[in-house]
């Protein structure tokens, strides 16, 4: 177990004593390192400065993570997260807000029971774009999706997260309890009306009734989380484990900076999160949602496809090139604030400086690799939405043509040294036969890729302007490399 011996960890004996008098009021899918590195860190804060012991959080994984779990399990629950600022300073912290913890990749009917009780007041998700089974580009349930024709045939024995709500809500209103509260805690514009609509249309197929009780009980909050959690890897588990004197299998380490602005509605109650540094609560999150999709996880994305291609493993390590720090500067001021509608006084260059710092802290080893997962899910809301404005007002959107090349370079598999990528996408192999099939055809492999409505939606492979850019950026990309392409954009 941790080590008692350093000074930040004399109390883990009385935190487990202290932790006997927690009850569990959350329980969270996807027991991954963002939600360890925010919700229970913030969760674990707000106990420890309110005194309020029912709100502790069991956490499940409903796909894989088995390891984890048993390696949490070990010790109690107990994990490290060390918080690295941008001057390298690092500070670590005992987390104990996570009670238990659950692999219920196999059998998901002892999740579902959880979920069932009474004092579970707040089911959270990180289960990333994909784990909602949804379109990104129109909302629509994912009906040929196999974990949902599963979850439809077999309604109480679900796989998806999806299905599972659904099954621990039915099992609810039948013993006449109370729905709890469902929080979304994954990067997607209007992330809680995202879930509520998935929701809803799962229950309409199975039952009408049902669908109407979730639809005027439950709530569905939206939420905009922003910290920068690098996936653990060995590297980072022996650093930790020397600086605190043993061993940690959870431990995680991130960046120092948090935030989390939560939509106020809770129809069980909910833990006084605000009163926490770096939560707040507001009445309409998206304007917020809107600022960090398109300013972090946009620029995230622009250097995880460019920064692989250009031989940067780390987004550190991309930002050291100037001509990246550059385009990333460039990207944020001049394509990506125009689009945005924040409250006035908000100092949004001000947020451009603060994330560029954030992006050069190089004690996140934070691999572009990691960030171009799923990218498929991902750059709809990161960058779509940006190009969209910039169509409408005939502005210039060319750091986010080349994005986009890059992406379409990144999932052909291929990169620019003949090198295979390890592409980490629910459409991998649908786009990889794109590319094979048009290897010999720039302007055919483009326009194919862009016509992938899931992605791309209706509009943009009509829009010549965008079809025009996206063909430029890519000859560009062709001719000049990566880090060719991303100089260019600084000229």
């Amino acid at each position: 177990m941790l080590n008692t011996k350093t000074a930040h960890f004399v109390n883990v004996s009385h935190r487990l004593k202290k932790r006997d008098q927690i009850t569990p009021g959350i329980v969270h899918l996807g027991l991954g390192a963002f939600h360890r590195a925010h919700q229970a860190v913030l969760t674990d804060e707000f106990m420890a400065i309110s005194g309020q012991r029912n709100w502790g959080i069991i956490s499940a994984n409903i796909v894989g993570g088995q390891k984890l779990v048993e390696s949490l399990k070990a010790q109690d629950n107990l994990f490290t997260i060390t918080e690295t600022d941008c001057k390298g300073k690092r500070n670590h912290k005992l987390i104990s807000s996570i009670i238990d913890s659950m692999y219920a990749a196999e059998d998901r009917r002892p999740l579902i029971d959880l979920m069932s009780q009474e004092s579970t007041r707040i089911v959270s998700l990180t289960v990333t774009e994909k784990g909602y089974c949804t379109n990104l580009a129109n909302g629509k349930l994912l009906l040929d999706n196999p974990l949902i024709e599963h979850d439809l045939q077999n309604p109480e024995h679900p796989k998806s997260a999806i299905g599972i709500i659904v099954a621990a809500l039915a099992k609810r209103r039948a013993a006449g309890i109370c729905p709890f509260t469902v929080l979304s805690c994954d990067n997607m514009p209007d992330n809680g009306k995202r879930t509520r609509n998935a929701v809803l249309q799962f229950a309409s197929l199975i039952d009408q009734d049902l669908a109407r009780w979730i639809g005027d009980q439950c709530t569905f909050p939206c939420t905009m989380v922003d910290r920068i959690v690098p996936a653990a890897t060995p590297e980072s588990l022996a650093a930790v484990a020397e600086e605190i004197g043993e061993g940690d299998n959870g431990a995680i380490v991130c960046e120092a900076f948090r935030q989390w602005v939560i939509e106020d509605n809770f129809v069980m109650g909910r833990p006084d999160w605000d009163d926490v540094p770096g939560v707040i609560f507001v009445a309409d999150v998206r304007p917020y949602e809107e600022m960090k999709l398109r300013m972090l996880n946009g620029s995230h994305s622009f250097l995880a496809y460019l920064g692989y291609l250009g031989g940067y493993p780390t987004i550190s390590e991309a930002m050291s090139d100037s001509y990246y720090y550059a385009a990333v500067r460039k990207l944020m001021l001049e394509v990506v604030i125009p689009t945005l509608s924040m409250q006035e006084g908000t100092d949004l260059q001000g947020y451009a400086q603060q994330l560029i710092d954030r992006f050069c802290n190089p004690g996140l080893a934070h691999r572009t690799w990691q960030i171009a997962m799923d990218g498929s899910q991902k750059i709809p809301q990161r960058w779509l939405n940006t190009i969209r404005w910039h169509l409408e007002n005939g502005g210039c959107f060319t750091p986010l043509a080349l994005a986009v090349a890059g992406w379409m370079k990144y999932v052909s598999a291929v990169d620019e040294h003949g090198n295979p990528i390890d592409i980490r996408d629910p459409m991998a192999a649908e786009l990889k036969l794109v590319a094979d099939i048009h290897k010999d055809s720039l302007e055919l492999r483009v326009k194919t890729f862009l016509s992938v409505n899931s992605i791309f939606g209706e509009d943009l492979p009509q829009n010549e302007h965008f079809v025009k850019s996206v063909l430029d950026a890519s000859q560009l990309l062709a001719e000049k490399g990566a880090q060719g392409a991303v100089a260019s954009l600084t000229e």
